[in-house]
């Protein structure tokens, strides 16, 4: 009865798992999935067990938790709102999926790891019940898997014009003044870095400027689809470790309010809040 669980097993139940017709179980004698549509077995509790269940329901509610762990606001939204149409909600939330290939990638890793979990934990059950200790650490994190789909370089006059779309449809999305003499915007300034997808679209980038003594970080900016991946932190970091290599002491930031959540990557990389800056918009009516 006693079997062990290899990656090329889990990988045949994972399959089985999502088999919605007929049964599935673990032949121990054959180390295999037995079962489906075509066989009828019944678990014995020795040479047959049951295959852990996975329902529907344990789908949609895996969808529900991976949509809420999003950090990607626009995602997130359309996700959400798939999820709570109605009929087709699987269909719904897969063709939305199919339109962010990296946020795909993303899910796909999540829903492995979270089902190989339910298989550990299932033989785990097992072990207990053979009298055996558990096996180890859970399957590990997989969401930077996504960097397969994105290369880093320093930034090129080439995509000065991809850079400046992507940062007029950032003022435009946050309603933020148009820079000016106080606070330029440049690329690529004295120091940048792009980030694009391995098909060479532009994705984002960071780009800076000298402020006095100070190396002014001008803009950082990532397209809509492609942020909560963690490559804004990526590039800061990129950019940060050239600056390092320089005679420049001292880095600065302004932060947009509407850009809050990423305070939590510059205190990771020891940034420390220096000025507060407030503004309102005049209604010529009053």
């Amino acid at each position: 009865m006693v079997f062990e669980l290899t990656s090329a097993l889990i990988d045949n139940i994972l399959f089985a798992m999502e088999n919605q017709e007929g049964d599935f179980f673990l032949d121990t004698q054959a180390g295999v999935v037995a079962g489906g549509p075509d066989e009828t077995l019944e678990a014995d509790g020795e040479r047959y067990i049951l295959l852990p269940g996975w329902e529907s329901s344990d789908g949609f509610r895996l969808m529900e938790r991976f949509t809420a762990s999003l950090r990607n606001p626009l995602i997130r939204e359309k996700l959400s709102a798939a999820l709570d149409g109605g009929r087709g909600v699987f269909r719904a939330f897969k063709d939305i999926l199919g339109r962010y290939p990296e946020t795909e990638k993303l899910w796909l890793a999540f829903k492995e790891r979270e089902m190989k979990r339910k298989i550990i934990r299932w033989y785990n059950a097992l072990r207990e019940e053979w009298g055996l200790a558990r096996i180890g650490e859970e399957p590990e994190e997989t969401g930077d898997l996504v960097y397969e789909d994105f290369y880093f370089c320093e930034s090129r006059p080439e995509d000065r014009s991809a850079a400046a779309a992507l940062h007029a449809l950032c003022i435009a999305e946050n309603n933020m003044p148009v820079p000016g003499e106080e606070n330029p915007w440049a690329f690529p300034g004295v120091l940048s870095f792009t980030v694009k997808t391995q098909g060479e679209e532009f994705a984002g980038y960071i780009a800076a400027i000298n402020r006095g003594a100070a190396l002014h970080i001008c803009a950082l900016e990532v397209k809509p689809e492609y942020r909560g991946l963690g490559i804004g932190e990526t590039l800061l970091t990129r950019l940060l470790n050239a600056a390092g290599k320089t005679k420049i002491t001292q880095v600065t930031l302004d932060l947009p309010v509407e850009s809050e959540r990423f305070s939590r990557v510059l205190s990771r990389e020891s940034f420390k809040p220096c000025t507060t800056r407030y503004c309102r918009t005049l209604n010529r009516d009053e």
